[in-house]
């Protein structure tokens, strides 16, 4: 005996069926952050090969690296030290935080608002993926924002003596806040989650 077919899902009313379709306008935003992307990536091997110059004795590269990084000091630069190659590092991890953050919005966000990707049988699904909504993303960018902050205020940190003790003082302010936002949204996740889901 052959199982009963499923019925078929009743047709949208035209005025439903033009609000639902609208999701579609969000395609163009997620094409334009992987543009974003592309230019980041574009910055990523620009600053490594500026590293990897001034590494090799190019001081037109060094020049341009101490620019890109703020770096000031009372004797003029000449070569590479240690917190030059420290901030140049930490300003290409931080495009790599970005990048993986433009990565969680586009995929993300995609995923929860537009269409499914249908991913579920890909040896590369994201493991974060399989489990997405709108609730889980929002925690992993205020985690990502942390870790993104974290980067620069650490920057600011090892460059201190090139800034100012208020914005020192801002920077210190805002990454707490941003602790504090990132772990009130996730207090607010555990508490509208229902156990059962928090369990799977």
């Amino acid at each position: 005996m052959s199982p009963p077919r499923p019925t078929p899902p009743a047709p949208l009313r035209p005025l439903p069926t033009l609000i639902f379709a609208s999701r579609w306008l969000q395609l163009p935003l997620y094409l334009g952050l992987i543009l974003a992307q592309t230019v980041y990536v574009f910055h990523f091997w620009v600053e490594l090969l500026h590293l990897i110059k001034a590494a090799l004795g190019d001081t037109a590269a060094l020049g341009q690296l101490v620019s890109s990084i703020g770096y000031r000091s009372d004797a003029a630069v000449t070569a590479l030290n240690e917190t030059i190659i420290m901030l140049v590092v930490l300003a290409l991890i931080d495009v790599v935080m970005i990048s993986n953050l433009l990565i969680m919005v586009i995929v993300g966000g995609y995923e929860t608002f537009v269409s499914r990707l249908r991913l579920e049988d890909h040896p590369d699904q994201p493991e974060w993926l399989s489990h997405v909504n709108a609730s889980v993303l929002k925690v992993k960018l205020a985690t990502a924002i942390i870790g993104i902050s974290s980067i620069h205020l650490l920057k600011t940190f090892i460059n201190a003596a090139n800034y100012d003790l208020k914005v020192l003082m801002w920077q210190t302010i805002i990454h707490v806040v941003f602790l504090l936002s990132a772990l009130a949204i996730a207090l607010t996740d555990r508490l509208m989650t229902p156990s059962e889901e928090r369990r799977r």
